[in-house]
């Protein structure tokens, strides 16, 4: 089993008790290295707030406050992704085969973003660190597509190699088509 991120082990915490929150949030603070005061700034929660939650003054805080809290350690672990990508999932030539690094879909820009993977367990682990780093589909063989669509919640697009020139671009496009028609 992979160990927690910090915003994973603090949304886990939550869901225990207040108590376990609080320590998570603590625990979290001191991993990062970040005093309370610039975690104010960069979570937009009041520092007494903070120093209320972490002292077990304030018990249910609000659910904004949640939010602000989990998104402000997501973004110091750099977590979120600035904008949306597909994640390929394929061997190495053939994603330096690739020609092109965006597609265009219904009027937004998606990035492609590699993965090299040359083994079903290396599909699987890519598969899974592409959810976890914010994928918004999966393009991969259509040998393991359903193996990765029974593992991660994201939309997963086989790739038939004697469908096209450029298979993995058709695959990425039909991928992207299915997030923007959810």
């Amino acid at each position: 089993m992979s160990k927690l991120s910090l915003w994973e082990d603090v949304v886990q915490s939550c869901l225990k008790s207040e108590e376990a929150f609080r320590k998570a949030l603590k625990q979290a603070l001191e991993q990062a290295h970040i005093d309370t005061k610039t975690f104010s700034k960069l979570s937009e929660v009041s520092e007494s707030s903070l120093y209320k939650i972490l002292s077990g003054e304030r018990a249910n805080p609000r659910l904004s406050t949640y939010r602000k809290i989990v998104n402000a350690l997501k973004q110091l672990e750099g977590a979120e992704e600035t904008e949306p990508f597909i994640a390929i999932i394929a061997a190495r030539p053939t994603l330096d085969a690739l020609e092109k690094r965006y597609i265009q879909i219904q009027g937004h820009q998606i990035r492609l973003k590699e993965y090299a993977a040359t083994s079903l367990e290396e599909v699987i682990v890519a598969a899974v660190r592409a959810q976890q780093e914010g994928a918004k589909a999966i393009v991969c063989a259509p040998i393991v597509s359903t193996t990765v669509e029974k593992i991660v919640k994201v939309p997963v697009s086989a790739c038939p190699v004697v469908q096209c020139r450029q298979p993995i671009l058709k695959a990425a496009e039909a991928a992207a088509s299915k997030i923007f028609y959810e």
